[in-house]
């Protein structure tokens, strides 16, 4: 009987992959209880516990970190002598924000257009069903030809740094030869990728004061320092007439040598609307991969409907800046800080609490473990392997070089730019799911053979 090939394979398991993703969709898994129950983020946890025991893994444990919430770990035992591969994603998610925006409820996984859409169905528990079908896969072939960990975070989406503590104090937890992140994505579908850059991140809370209590426009605006002012006045000292992040003490003249990205694709990608320019200097790929750039991601002042004519005593953002490779994220946060505070007028009293960092990342694309990956990935998608950039944040994957400089780092992933995560009516593609599902597989089988040699 002839063999069946593994990318059939693969193809047969991609039902098995919608309905659990389906199920795995369900679970508002975002970890921020101001938000959101515990709940959601226990079930999630609990169902990924479940699938490993299920496909024969050993050592699966809720790991309790630092920051309240829970990673999921898991142990697949290959051949005597075989590299260990560490396989991770994450089962949290963003919250959905208006959930009215979104064409089908955000946690439920709807088939639209040839995507599936649903919170979370790219960034990341697409990816978490891209790993367990490669290894399904394969063991329908005979099984993994290497040690399989695999971790699955519960608070990456938070920057809370609750697993990078954890793996800290239990540096042995994590061992491997090789660790693949499946959590970046493909420059555009179809176009098979690796990141080898990831910007950090440090996020800030701050908090305006001027009054002691809210006060009629009329009667005193004019001469009372508004806190909502002086808000905007220091958020606006983030950007220059261009647009261009400009945090004191922060270079923001990097350059990103490679792939470029294109500016029409681009603005086709983010949706600019026409007549509206972008923001920054320099190359698309020098801003979004190589400058540090800063976001206002809320503010708290009252909302359109039913604003009373007040001068506002006080009002807060929260504001994260993204940090290039070469620079540290914690120097980043703190020169953040400095400026905000310095630029509060009026005296107003300003208090800036940090929330979160992660360091940048970079990998090293000339590493075995990036041939092995080239050759599944030509196999997987018939064209040639891209290397690009990411201006998203993986505080982890520091923290993995760092414990383990030997372990060979890959970057893969389901969130390419039709995959909207982060924003309203998020969603992945079944295709760029079977390859990276297929690719994986068949990585994992040429690393194996490249360490026996």
């Amino acid at each position: 009987m002839q063999a069946v090939p593994l990318s059939e394979t693969v193809a047969s398991l991609m039902p098995r992959a919608r309905a659990e993703l389906a199920e795995l969709v369900s679970f508002a898994s975002v970890a921020d209880e101001r938000q959101f129950p515990r709940s959601g983020c226990e079930k999630a946890a609990g169902w990924v516990a479940d699938a490993l025991r299920a496909d024969g893994f050993q050592d699966v444990a809720l790991l309790d970190t630092p920051d309240g919430t829970q990673s999921v770990y898991g142990f697949l035992p290959g051949p005597q002598g075989a590299p260990t591969v560490l396989l991770y994603a994450h089962y949290d998610v963003q919250p959905p924000l208006d959930e009215a925006a979104w064409i089908s409820p955000p946690f439920e996984l709807t088939e639209r257009d040839g995507r599936w859409y649903g919170r979370g169905a790219a960034d990341c528990k697409g990816g978490i069903l891209m790993h367990l079908t490669a290894l399904r896969a394969l063991r329908e072939h005979g099984g993994s030809p290497v040690s399989i960990k695999v971790i699955v975070e519960g608070s990456e989406e938070q920057g809370t740094g609750g697993l990078e503590r954890y793996v800290e104090a239990h540096p042995e937890l994590l061992t491997a030869d090789a660790i693949v992140i499946g959590d970046t994505g493909n420059f555009r579908v179809g176009l098979p990728t690796v990141t080898a850059t990831l910007r950090g991140m440090a996020m800030v809370e701050v908090k305006v004061e001027t009054l002691g209590g809210n006060l009629h426009s009329g009667q005193f605006g004019g001469a009372a320092p508004d806190a909502l002012a002086a808000l905007i006045h220091m958020l606006g000292t983030l950007r220059d007439e261009n647009g261009a992040t400009t945090v004191d003490e922060l270079n923001a003249d990097g350059r990103w040598e490679g792939l470029q990205y294109p500016e029409d694709d681009f603005r086709k990608d983010a949706k600019v609307l026409d007549g509206v320019g972008l923001v920054g200097t320099g190359t698309v790929s020098d801003r979004v991969w190589a400058r540090p750039s800063v976001t206002v991601l809320g503010i708290d002042c009252p909302p359109v409907v039913g604003a009373t004519p007040s001068v506002q005593a006080s009002a807060g953002a929260v504001v994260s800046l993204r940090v290039p490779p070469g620079m540290d994220a914690q120097e980043a946060a703190d020169a953040l800080i400095a400026h905000l505070r310095a630029a509060a007028p009026w005296g107003a009293r300003v208090e800036v609490t940090q929330r979160g960092s992660g360091q940048p990342f970079r990998a090293d694309t000339t590493s075995p473990a990036y041939t092995a990956m080239a050759d599944a990935m030509r196999t997987a998608y018939g064209q040639e392997l891209e290397i690009a950039g990411q201006g998203g944040s993986i505080p982890l994957c520091n923290t993995l070089a760092t414990l383990y400089p030997e372990a060979e780092i890959l970057l893969i992933g389901l969130s390419e730019p039709d995959a909207q995560i982060h924003a309203v009516n998020e969603s992945v593609s079944p295709q760029e799911l079977e390859r990276l599902s297929l690719a994986e597989a068949l990585f994992l089988g040429q690393y194996a053979a490249s360490k026996s040699v």
